[in-house]
């Protein structure tokens, strides 16, 4: 019987890169937030309060994922064998109940507005959000390539995507509004922005919890993975599959390989390479068994938890 380990650190790298996007984000965002709140208190206008309001999460949004990166990369103790690695998981979290929240708000706002329509400074409203939008999308452009390889990071991103969106609600409100008159216009479009932003953030939501409850990562086909396993050249069974995820892009791995006819060597090199070029998997640990007895005595414990489980289930 055999064991061995597999550890990719390309994630440090990863972060520095995407703390550097996030800080010029935050630094453009936060400047122009003032101006905003600024111009709908004078115009009185929800659509460009809703955008206001997103601006701020965008701030909050940018500021929790820079701190997820310092704290990320402080280093494991006996304590926390993995390290801070999840407290981007924790922001991104974080980051999709304040969206929720601000479009629950803007959601109530815009039904009082509807039975009480205030008047609305168009002008003004117009040349703030076309300057908003400009922000947004200098935000976007330097946060794109990060959103790939960062739940934080993407969480981030969505938070200056929906204030995109946002903004250009603002700009068609308020050139309605200025040819019709008509000032419900401006509670509409606060309550489409709030719908558009909601089905983004319940896909964000429910990413991160999968990955605080160490479910399979989305992107890993988990019975293609263990055909994957079975197929290489002496596994006769395999055992104990476990796969999950400390971060976005930190995929882990621990299974037991019964295959009594190969060598562990070799056996070890194929599935490594296997696991991390076909499957994405960054760490990964591969126990070599080749005692019958015990791997049968493995399978037979698994086996013996599923009838526990399902007779508990029966009776309930």
């Amino acid at each position: 019987m055999s064991g061995h380990s597999n550890h990719d650190h390309s994630h440090v790298v990863v972060g520095e890169g995407n703390f550097n996007k996030l800080r010029w984000a935050l630094v453009i965002t936060a400047l122009f937030l003032i101006v905003e709140i600024i111009a709908a208190l004078f115009t009185k206008s929800l659509a460009l309060l809703s955008d206001a309001a997103h601006m701020f999460t965008d701030v909050a949004a940018l500021a929790i994922a820079l701190f997820a990166i310092k704290i990320g990369k402080l280093p494991a103790d006996d304590k926390r064998t993995f390290g801070y690695q999840r407290f981007e998981i924790l922001a991104a979290l974080f980051n999709a109940v304040m969206l929720f929240v601000v479009a629950i708000y803007i959601l109530y706002e815009a039904y009082q507005r509807f039975t009480t329509p205030a008047e609305i400074q168009t002008l003004g409203m117009l040349i703030v959000a076309v300057l908003g939008l400009i922000v947004n999308l200098i935000s976007m452009r330097i946060l794109m390539s990060g959103a790939n390889d960062s739940l934080n990071v993407k969480g981030a991103y969505l938070e200056v995507l929906s204030d995109a969106v946002g903004s250009v609600g603002v700009i068609i409100a308020a050139i309605v509004i200025y040819y019709t008159g008509w000032m419900w216009v401006d509670s509409l479009i606060a309550v489409l922005v709030g719908v558009w932003v909601l089905p983004r953030t319940w896909i964000l939501l429910k990413q991160s919890i999968n990955i605080l409850l160490e479910g399979v990562p989305e992107e890993v086909d988990i019975e293609k993975l263990r055909q994957d396993l079975l197929s290489l050249k002496g596994v006769e069974s395999i055992h104990q599959l476990k796969v999950w995820a400390i971060t976005s892009k930190n995929i882990h791995l621990t299974v037991h390989l019964y295959a009594p006819e190969v060598d562990h060597t070799l056996l070890y090199q194929e599935a490594m390479e296997m696991l991390s070029h076909q499957h994405g998997i960054s760490e990964m640990t591969l126990q070599i068994e080749d005692d019958y007895c015990l791997a049968q005595s493995h399978q037979g414990h698994v086996a013996h938890e599923h009838k526990e489980r399902d007779g508990h289930s029966h009776q309930h």
